[in-house]
């Protein structure tokens, strides 16, 4: 199983409260584990406020009041530059279907005088599995999966994404049931 490039939507049951109601992009996932950012949890922070508490220059007045996000539980003091296309940067995933994970602050810099990638989310933290967590996660009814649409991660507002990738699988949150049964 291989689902980087999906989504993982957190089913209604998801008692843990950095997930509920989540919807994250996996990055990388493969036999060591799984990576990815959540990407619908806006936090306080601003790109101009990243940007002041990093002595960064932001030259690009559009990105000042876009929302930094809350990427996962690990290393939150860590960005994240979740991106298209992938580019050229120092520390970067390339993730399938041109869309790259970027930690390097080289990135940060090029974003600030608008020589950056054309489409961008800016996360603190990530979500990590260890090697069979997600699949075991899976099998307890705790996400949903689809495949990932550029369009979602980038070109719709934070409140529209979670909603979008129900669409993908043509189901509501109000058309799940909170409990898990099995056949």
């Amino acid at each position: 199983m291989d689902l980087t490039h999906h989504f993982l939507i957190a089913m209604p049951s998801m008692a843990d409260p950095y997930f509920a109601r989540t919807l994250t992009y996996i990055c990388e996932h493969n036999e060591n584990g799984a990576l990815g950012v959540v990407i619908n949890r806006p936090i306080e922070l601003t790109v101009a406020g990243l940007f002041e508490r990093l002595d960064l220059k932001l030259d690009v007045d559009a990105l000042r009041e876009e929302p930094v996000f809350f990427g996962g539980p690990v290393q939150t003091d860590r960005g994240f530059v979740l991106h298209a296309p992938v580019g050229e940067w120092g520390s970067t995933l390339p993730v399938r279907a041109g869309i790259g994970l970027t930690t390097s602050r080289d990135i940060l810099e090029a974003v600030g005088a608008g020589a950056g990638p054309g489409k961008l989310i800016i996360t603190l933290g990530y979500a990590g599995w260890s090697a069979g967590q997600l699949e075991h996660e899976l099998q307890q009814n705790a996400w949903l999966t689809v495949e990932a649409q550029e369009r979602v991660i980038f070109d719709l507002p934070a409140e529209e994404r979670l909603p979008a990738a129900m669409d993908l699988l043509g189901v509501t949150f109000a058309s799940l049931s909170d409990g898990a049964g099995h056949a």
